[in-house]
């Protein structure tokens, strides 16, 4: 990498690889969710982050790269700790409340990646993809604030 060009490249890679995992990951933590609410956010996330990944499609477009080619090894690990979690014996509330964790573990690195990298876009004068960026990063905002939401108002008490 020779320029803060190419460190946007390999951030967009990096977060579609994130999505492409996460897309895999979020129906596997809605199944085991028992909670209706928690089931729904998640399951509404799920296609909230299929349009995610559509967005970096079109951002890494009009950079002219495709953004495939890298492996997000971050949220490989945090979805294998999520994976192993979501195996274990646990009552409904407190299994609820684990996956709660596991998402915003995943939402939090969203945030600071697309964070990041809508910084880089703004720096480099790519006004569409850091609107792009900064729409995703929105809305990862938000699924955080709304799983927070879930734990703090019932899920943690149950699980109390």
């Amino acid at each position: 990498m020779k320029n803060l060009d190419d460190l946007l490249e390999h951030q967009l890679k990096d977060l579609y690889s994130a999505e492409s995992q996460i897309i895999k990951a979020l129906p596997k933590m809605a199944k085991k969710a028992s909670d209706e609410q928690l089931k729904q956010a998640l399951t509404d996330h799920l296609a909230e982050t299929e349009e995610q990944k559509k967005r970096l499609e079109e951002a890494c477009k009009i950079l002219g790269f495709k953004p495939s080619g890298e492996t997000c090894k971050a949220i490989e690990g945090i979805l294998k700790e999520a994976s192993d979690f979501l195996s274990e014996s646990a009552e409904p509330a407190v299994m609820d409340a684990g996956i709660i964790a596991e998402a915003q573990r995943v939402e939090h690195y969203e945030i600071s990646g697309y964070g990041t990298a809508a910084r880089y876009a703004k720096q480099l004068g790519h006004k569409e993809v850091a609107k792009l960026l900064d729409q995703t990063l929105a809305e990862e905002q938000n699924a955080d604030t709304k799983l927070n939401n879930l734990a703090i108002e019932r899920i943690n008490v149950e699980a109390e």
